[in-house]
């Protein structure tokens, strides 16, 4: 009999070490269900916590998803590196896992995991994801992967458990019912995980309808950001520890400024906020590029970033306004419109938002309200 529990006991230590890696485990075909599989996260002590090779980063103005709060990480397999260009999504090895972690601060004394109170954060008070998250007061929702397999790349969301321990692979997606409390202004709202197809809807980003990554471009990740050792640059800091070779020094490489950083120049900061939140569609390669509306931070032509540009197939999107900018008009502008509206057949981007980014909003009127020059009389 004591032998007999001895071997129950030793399979079923096997079979817990099998199911949770020990280290980050890449899977070349099979999608787990669950992505404890995937080795990524130690999940105790109130913490979730990287593994080892699994590197934070953040970007200069990062995609709006309803406040949610988002910690971002790389892992590049052993001996390989992501190989580095200017402009495009950096070219990463087979092997390459990307963990998007979206997550909500609640209120002190809430069950976080089950708490549909979830407060407003601005960005001085993230926790950046270094060394993981204290999950005393934070309730995740979903962790998103993109995974680069030979044929491409694949998306995977997983939705975390009430009790913060778990999380399930949902292809369909799912919707969580949440109150957001800005400074004691509550609005009940819908956050959706999308399903994988509509994941192609922002990251098939050119013809080939393919998926990329968004955010690993030169531009977006040109800022220093906290890491062993302290604050660095994060193109430095990949080069260094070998995820990433050919980068030029930080200040040869191109940079968006931060969205958030009211020292500089307004144009720079709202040229980086629609570049991250609206160019994977609205570039010369995107879907949205015969709307003739790009607007990618690169574009400098005034007209194919709106400026006295009548909309090509808006539809009611318009809000009865004539042109995408105004100069000096942010009122009259459809670009300001569609970013403030809720509604769902007029707001940009379609997808991935519920609310209303305020900040960013009052950004890119201000950034209009600036622009010199005149559309015609009727305007």
């Amino acid at each position: 009999m004591i032998r007999l529990l001895l071997g129950l006991l030793a399979a079923l230590l096997l079979a817990g070490c099998a199911r949770a890696p020990a280290v980050v485990t890449f899977h070349a075909d099979e999608n787990p269900q669950s992505l404890a599989d995937w080795g990524l996260f130690d999940v105790k002590d109130g913490r979730i916590a990287p593994r080892a090779g699994l590197v934070s980063y953040e970007l200069a103005a990062p995609l709006f998803s309803d406040y949610a709060q988002k910690w971002r990480a790389v892992f590049v397999p052993k001996g390989m590196s992501a190989i580095y260009d200017p402009a495009k999504t950096f070219d990463f090895p087979v092997g390459t896992i990307i963990a998007k972690t979206f997550y909500y601060t609640t209120p002190a004394g809430a069950a976080p995991g089950t708490s549909a109170h979830v407060l407003k954060a601005t960005p001085a008070s993230y926790q950046t994801g270094v060394t993981g998250l204290d999950l005393g007061q934070t309730r995740l929702i979903e962790t998103r992967l993109l995974v680069r397999r030979a044929n491409g790349w694949d998306a995977l969301p997983y939705v975390w458990n009430a009790a913060q321990t778990e999380a399930t692979l949902q292809r369909t997606g799912a919707e969580i019912p949440l109150d957001f409390d800005d400074g004691g202004r509550r609005r009940h709202f819908t956050y959706t995980v999308p399903n994988v197809n509509q994941c192609a809807g922002c990251h098939a980003t050119d013809r080939t309808k393919k998926l990329f990554p968004i955010g690993l471009k030169a531009r977006h990740l040109n800022r220093d950001f906290p890491g062993e050792g302290g604050a660095i640059n994060q193109l430095t800091r990949l080069t260094q520890i070998g995820y990433l070779t050919g980068a030029p020094a930080a200040n040869a490489a191109p940079r968006d400024a931060r969205f958030d950083d009211a020292s500089a120049p307004i144009d720079a900061r709202a040229r980086a906020y629609l570049d991250t939140n609206c160019a994977h569609c609205h570039s010369a390669t995107g879907p949205a590029r015969v709307s003739g509306l790009w607007l990618d931070s690169p574009t400098m032509d005034l007209r194919k970033l709106g400026a006295c540009k009548p909309p090509i197939a808006a539809g009611r999107g318009t809000g009865d306004r004539r042109y995408g900018i105004v100069p000096g008009h942010p009122e009259s502008s459809i670009l300001a419109y569609r970013l403030e509206t809720n509604d769902p057949g007029e707001m940009m981007p379609e997808t991935g938002r519920s609310l209303t980014h305020a900040e960013g909003v009052a950004l890119i009127k201000a950034w209009i309200a600036g622009i010199k020059g005149a559309c015609d009389a009727g305007a």
